[in-house]
This record gives structure tokens, sequence and C-alpha cells, in this order.
């Protein structure tokens, strides 16, 4: 098997950032492992890369959750069910506990 070095250009910082996550997020020994690892993925076609797209909140909804988020943490806001009847109760309005 002869052997052939890929060479990417790309930003030092981008490098370290990714040796970071290699290292110690995925626990790989180095960036050149990582990458060895995805490129036989990629050429057997078991790679799905998916492109996520970030959703900007207005800020009415921001402020909105916002409010929700520390009301689920305090425990406001928050009703329990002890079954999926009693669920249903609820959603419509009939406080069955």
């Amino acid at each position: 098997m002869s052997r052939v070095t890929l060479q990417v250009p790309m930003p030092k910082d981008l490098r370290e950032r990714a040796e970071v996550m290699a290292v110690n997020y995925y626990g790989f020994s180095s960036l050149q492992e990582l990458l060895r690892v995805f490129l036989n993925k990629l050429a057997a076609k078991r790679i799905n890369i998916l492109f996520e797209e970030t959703v900007a909140l207005s800020p009415e909804a921001e402020k909105r959750y916002l409010k929700m988020d520390k009301d689920f943490k305090a425990g406001r806001n928050v009703y329990r069910t002890a079954n999926v009847d009693d669920l249903i109760g609820k959603l419509h309005g009939n406080r069955l506990s």
C-alpha cells in the first residue's frame, strides 16, 4: 500500500480548535486519526452530512422562550400527568388531578 500526504491549507486557529475537539471531545489520539476515520467512511459512502440551519428568533420570541425556560427550571407552569387520559384532559382544559 503506497501512502500519500494530504495537505489542506487552513487557518492555524481552526486546526488548533479542531484538534482540541478531536482529542478531548471525541477521544481520538490526534486530528490526523479523526481525518483518517472520516475519509475511510466517506470513501465507503457511510457518511451522512447534515447541514442544519440556525433559526433566529424575534426579540419577542426570545424573551418568551427565556421566560419559559426560567419557569421550567423553577417548576412554574409545569403540569404532571399520571396517564394518557389525564394528559388529554389537561390539554382540553379539564383538570382531572
